[in-house]
């Protein structure tokens, strides 16, 4: 099958060398180490397409949004670093085909185009793509996706289409769910409740328990990265994988968790 890579990963900027303090980085290092690793795992995958569901990027309540602009550019600029930048190209033909199959299926999508000449990429994509892409030797083409405000079962339904669109394509493509956990770690316990159990459930492939919690569970935990997850965990519906929860971390109250998915045949 096309789909050969599949993780989750969190985007704090402080875990880029040129960005972060020494000190910070020292306090990241678990992150960084695990951003590592799965760029190890993303290299083997060989990928040609990379399906990044970020949620900094323009979101609708009521729709899907799926990049349709062909040149995607960014930089670190408003973190200190604008001499540190990204261009990538959009797989266009990739984008309209998951547009159109989400339609087909009822799921509410927008194929966005704003007629510039360029995507603005943000934060939640591209401090990823820094560690996955580092040494990448052949050319990786990007399709940014956010998720939106829709029921749970729309996020799942999504990542099945996705999946749908990528097995049946004509190149190797993977997903990549960025989002931090709670941003709540010091000031609730629902935080570190939020994050063990979420880990636990990943480890254990749980899924229906992760799609159903408790509405209050998941706002007190101040989490981003829940509908990404959801997207994500569609996708994996009916493959055969294992789990890899690489590292997770908290050292500023924010919870950092990467995690590969090892697709079986």
């Amino acid at each position: 099958m096309s789909l050969n890579f599949a993780a989750i990963s969190p985007h704090p900027p402080i875990i880029i060398p040129e960005i972060g303090s020494k000190e910070d980085l020292q306090k990241v290092s678990q992150t960084i180490f695990g951003m590592r690793k799965l760029a190890n795992h993303f290299r083997e995958a060989e990928i040609d397409t990379l399906v990044v569901i970020s949620p900094h990027s323009l979101i609708y309540p009521d729709r899907f949004n799926i990049c349709g602009m062909k040149k995607l550019f960014g930089t670190f600029a408003s973190f200190g670093t604008p001499d540190l930048m990204m261009e990538f190209s959009n797989d266009i033909d990739f984008a309209i085909e998951l547009d159109t199959a989400a339609k087909k299926n009822s799921v509410e999508t927008l194929l966005y185009n704003n007629d510039g000449e360029f995507y603005e990429l943000d934060h939640g994509t591209m401090v990823p793509l820094y560690y996955l892409t580092q040494n990448q030797e052949s050319p990786l083409k990007i399709v940014p996706v956010t998720y939106s405000d829709l029921p749970r079962a729309d996020h799942f339904s999504f990542g099945q289409i996705i999946r749908d669109v990528a097995v049946k394509y004509n190149g190797r493509v993977g997903v990549l769910a960025s989002g931090d956990l709670s941003h709540r770690l010091i000031q609730s316990p629902a935080g570190k409740e939020f994050d063990d159990k979420l880990i636990q459930n990943i480890k254990a492939s749980d899924t229906k328990t992760i799609l159903y919690y408790d509405e209050d569970f998941v706002e007190k935990a101040g989490e981003c990265g829940y509908r990404s997850i959801l997207i994500l965990l569609g996708l994996l519906d009916g493959l055969k994988t294992k789990p890899e929860v690489i590292s997770y971390e908290g050292p500023f109250g924010v919870g950092y968790l990467v995690a590969n998915y090892i697709l079986k045949d």
